[in-house]
């Protein structure tokens, strides 16, 4: 692919993205995304034939780059706040640097109405960061007492409480309540 044509792809993803996060999957159009590129509606269609094939691509992008930024989740970890902590780390940052959510959180609040491709690319967000999570627990002191169906278990109920920590922080334009409403998850799962 030559640059000027990855250049026009790569600046159309990270607009959708940051519409998705700002405005929703519905809160969009490819008028808007080629106005703010500066290409034509057409030229949008030319990279993703469909809102739903942009959609897809962005979320599937948006999760490649999350575990990439999480890194590997079976390095050792000495206590289960480690991998806990990591990812509780990225989506503060995530938070703090545009005050934006989770792209996928987003998707998946909406996901009633969203094509299926789409749902599925949340759905694979989700399953691939519990079962970071889920790795690095296992890898970690609190792994040695729980069965994996558990670990599961908790896994998801972590994440759902960060994305929920989110969306509280986001709504209320308060930022830093996501470390205050997040603190206690080391306490929860040590117990």
């Amino acid at each position: 692919m030559n640059a000027p044509i990855a250049d026009t792809e790569a600046k159309i993803l990270d607009l959708a993205e940051t519409l998705i996060r700002q405005n929703g999957y519905n809160g969009f159009s490819f008028r808007d995304i080629a106005s703010g590129v500066g290409v034509k509606s057409s030229s949008v269609h030319y990279y993703f034939p469909t809102k739903a094939d942009l959609g897809a691509r962005v979320a599937k992008r948006y999760t490649d780059q999350f575990m990439e930024t999480l890194g590997d989740p079976g390095s050792p970890e000495i206590t289960a706040e480690g991998p806990v902590g990591r990812l509780s780390t990225v989506f503060a940052t995530a938070l703090g640097q545009d005050g934006q959510m989770c792209l996928c959180g987003v998707l998946a609040a909406e996901s009633a109405g969203l094509p299926a491709a789409v749902v599925e690319e949340a759905r694979t967000f989700f399953n691939r960061t519990a079962f970071w999570l889920k790795t690095g627990l296992k890898n970690s002191t609190l792994g040695r007492d729980f069965s994996d169906t558990d670990l599961e278990k908790q896994s998801f109920a972590i994440l759902a409480q960060l994305e929920g920590a989110m969306l509280i922080a986001r709504v209320q334009g308060q930022p830093g309540w996501f470390d205050d409403l997040t603190s206690k998850l080391f306490a929860d799962i040590t117990k």
